[in-house]
């Protein structure tokens, strides 16, 4: 069987956020696979520029990337108790394009925060929120890493006990993608 296909989702812009780091880690844990990051940086959803122009080509690079992947790691931070402005605008931008990308797609949703929590919230709130496009979210388990610049050392490696359950997380995510393929 051929690699598989994992896209990564990174709900923070920063290129050194913990979250891309953690989604790195997660690409790494997840391998062997042909790893794709999504680009969150899109316009904010306006109904008026959709009627206007279309679905904008970052958005339809995005649900396509969506489409293509075998696989969906979502990392997000935690924003004043939510997912951040910029994972919901993609997800708004996403729904509107033809053919149910996220439909029966394997996602699994791991949080860093600078907070001691780690993301409980954000992870719940994003659940709802793909709930409506019917993808098979992972229960878990939940990877919470909470005070993250505490928890990746100087060459991006997570500490062993949010490795453990990122390498369950991604041994999990693994299964439930290959056996989507059939395979």
């Amino acid at each position: 069987m051929t690699d598989l296909r994992l896209l990564g989702i990174c709900g923070a812009l920063r290129r050194g956020s913990m979250n891309r780091k953690l989604m790195y880690a997660a690409r790494d844990s997840f391998a062997p696979a042909e790893f794709v990051e999504g680009d969150l940086r899109l316009p904010l959803y306006d109904g008026d520029l959709e009627e206007a122009e279309g679905i904008p080509a970052p958005v339809q690079a995005l649900a396509e990337a969506i489409r293509a992947a075998d696989a969906v790691v979502i990392a997000s931070p935690e924003y004043n108790k939510a997912l951040p402005g910029v994972l919901k605008n993609a997800l708004d931008w996403v729904s509107r394009v033809k053919g149910g990308v996220w439909r029966d797609k394997p996602v699994a949703i791991v949080s860093a925060t600078a907070g001691r929590a780690g993301g409980e919230r954000t992870q719940f709130s994003l659940r709802l929120c793909l709930n409506a496009f019917r993808p098979r979210v992972l229960p878990g388990p939940e990877v919470l890493v909470g005070n993250a610049a505490d928890q990746f050392d100087e060459d991006g490696r997570l500490e062993p006990v949010a490795q453990k359950l990122l390498d369950e997380l991604m041994a999990e995510l693994r299964r439930v993608a290959q056996e989507s393929r059939g395979g």
